[in-house]
């Protein structure tokens, strides 16, 4: 049975998590994309993943996501960065953890590389989305979009089946989080997982995430028939045997 918690962040506002609490054990945080929330596949399946293997577990919905408070044109990078920085400081507290970070969840999974150096032992990105507001969304936006953005702040933008509101201030901030140009030199696991039909995000992403890890035992698995989500069993068997691998390096 999941259990859904809530966590306030301040008076008039919670955040929406699923944890597998344990004192002092390896925790496997998993982190979503944008506009999903916890009730997926993914974050099920790792949950189920960390009670069997007696590892604790962490998801959370960052504000405006899910069922976790706030209006999500009223959220950006720098907000879900601290909603999980927030988190993991109270439910994880000082245990060492891996982290997967799905689309826009790997953006905010190495957002936490500054914060929790010490204690991130490994990370699995899956169809990772650094910087895409810049790269994907606004510098490939037609005039007319772009426009419309200017003027009224806000637009409605179509990917494969998604539809996603783009408001002017999330673009900034995704500025403020430029990631990619960053270095981190810690000796760990990083293994990238990529559909090789993936419409929304290219496979290019997954090779630059790489490329900021300048110590790291790195691999990129780019799945055959795959898609963004990468939420069919076979290719979530395939990333929890890349977990298993990498966890077992660690204990």
């Amino acid at each position: 049975m999941k259990k859904f918690k809530y966590l306030k962040i301040s008076k008039s506002l919670k955040l929406r998590y699923i944890d597998n609490y344990y004192r002092k054990k390896l925790y496997v945080i998993f982190l979503p994309g944008f506009m999903s929330d916890i009730e997926g596949k993914k974050p099920q399946t790792f949950r189920r993943y960390a009670i069997k293997n007696k590892l604790g577990f962490l998801a959370l919905e960052y504000f405006g996501h899910g069922k976790s408070s706030g209006e999500f044109t009223k959220g950006n990078i720098s907000i879900w960065t601290n909603n999980t920085k927030f988190l993991i400081k109270k439910i994880v507290k000082k245990n060492n953890f891996v982290l997967i970070g799905s689309s826009m969840g790997a953006w905010i999974a190495l957002n936490q590389f500054k914060y929790f150096k010490k204690q991130i032992k490994g990370f699995i990105g899956i169809g990772s989305a650094p910087e895409f507001l810049t790269r994907l969304m606004w510098n490939k936006f037609p005039k007319k979009t772009k426009q419309e953005i200017l003027k009224k702040g806000i637009t409605t933008i179509e990917k494969g089946e998604y539809k996603y509101p783009i408001t002017m201030q999330l673009i900034k901030d995704g500025r403020k989080n430029r990631i990619l140009s960053k270095k981190i030199s810690l000796n760990i696991q990083i293994s990238m997982f990529h559909g090789k039909k993936d419409e929304v995000v290219p496979v290019v992403f997954s090779k630059k995430v790489l490329k900021i890890f300048t110590r790291a035992k790195k691999n990129l698995f780019i799945i055959k028939n795959g898609d963004h989500s990468l939420s069919d069993t076979r290719s979530l068997s395939k990333i929890k045997n890349q977990l298993s691998k990498i966890i077992k390096n660690i204990l």
